[in-house]
């Protein structure tokens, strides 16, 4: 028997085909516009001292200076070092929310968002290839303040999964904060008010974590507050996964439960955050 493809068959094909189509091409634009932003982080390297500089100063001088004076109460054999170099890793995404969002808004302030819309390209394409691109500079920091880490007697007795985890949460963490740091220039644009607000978010959210002293010494409200601070589950859960968490950490769901926590912390922002940066570039781009 012969069968007859009719209008309807051919216009479904049609759609389908030309979906694909439009998939490939977004992938296609986002890879273009990533090399890009990555040809131009070789011209530009003070973009990528700046996101390792921070963190690598706080390694040298917690882990190394003040390591020999400070202890931690209960800590279970786990030296200082090792403590305190999970929250300096989560310190490299705080740091990445000024450098990213200074170079969306230098984008948009110099005109350049708008040559892209002219183009034939998905719109998606210039802040997904924006925070992919600054991905880069956020490894090879880790990969500098782990060299360093292990310098002033960092170590871990984890197996290869669980120290794998544990940066993979990183990462993540990183790139959720890139989001943040790509809708807040859109946002602001100014460059000033970007740079005090960056600076403001890494010093809060930083010291109001558990990143650098355990929490057995603040009060019940402020404490349960600064558990919550995904800085505080990411490092936490990184501690863990790397062998290098106090015997005392627990208490509450988030320092008894640290990885399960700030996975779904950290999949919750991305979740947000995307549509949300994405929603923003639309209007932004048009003012």
């Amino acid at each position: 028997m012969s069968s007859v493809t009719g209008p309807a068959e051919l216009g479904a094909g049609a759609a389908g085909t030309a979906a694909a189509g439009g998939r490939f091409a977004a992938v296609g634009d986002v890879l273009a516009l990533t090399g890009r932003h990555l040809r131009h982080l070789r011209r530009t390297p003070e973009k990528l001292i700046a996101v390792a500089l921070t963190p690598v100063a706080m390694v040298v001088i917690l882990g190394y200076l003040f390591a020999s004076v400070i202890t931690i109460k209960d800590s279970g054999g786990v030296e200082y070092h090792d403590y305190v170099m999970a929250g300096v890793f989560a310190q490299i995404g705080l740091t990445c929310i000024g450098i990213t969002a200074l170079g969306v808004a230098s984008d948009m302030g110099k005109g350049l968002i708008d040559r892209f819309r002219s183009l034939p390209m998905a719109r998606s394409s210039v802040l997904v290839s924006h925070t992919a691109a600054d991905l880069a500079p956020v490894a090879i920091s880790m990969v500098a303040v782990g060299g360093i880490g292990l310098l002033v007697g960092w170590r871990t007795d984890a197996g290869l999964l669980p120290i794998a985890g544990g940066f993979a949460l990183l990462l993540a963490f990183a790139y959720a904060m890139l989001w943040l740091g790509a809708l807040l220039g859109m946002v602001l644009r100014n460059m000033e008010a970007i740079n005090g607000i960056s600076a403001l978010a890494l010093v809060i959210l930083s010291f109001m974590s558990n990143s650098f002293m355990p929490l057995s010494g603040l009060p019940g409200w402020l404490r349960t507050v600064v558990e919550w601070n995904p800085v505080s589950t990411v490092s936490e859960a990184c501690r863990v996964l790397w062998g290098n968490a106090p015997a005392s950490s627990g208490g509450s769901l988030p320092m008894e439960h640290p990885v399960l926590v700030s996975a779904i912390t950290v999949g919750a922002l991305i979740a947000v955050l995307i549509p949300v940066a994405l929603r923003t570039f639309r209007t932004a781009a048009v003012r």
